[in-house]
């Protein structure tokens, strides 16, 4: 191996960004997935207490 077919693949190397790009897949999904739970957490009283004003609203008191 001489030094220019060294440098090649060093250079080729360095450019390959493919697993870098899974990683940063993964790391969004991941970050997604835990702020659409914490939304669910956080919102779900609120939605629970309108839905259920709501109903009572329309239907009476029988919600």
């Amino acid at each position: 191996m001489n030094l220019q077919t060294a440098r090649t693949l060093i250079s080729k190397f360095a450019k390959d960004e493919d697993g870098l790009t899974i990683v940063e897949y993964a790391v969004a999904g991941g970050l997604i997935t835990v702020a659409v739970a914490a939304m669910f957490v956080l919102l779900g009283g609120e939605v629970n207490t309108r839905i259920t004003a709501l109903c009572a609203a329309v239907k009476g008191a029988a919600c």
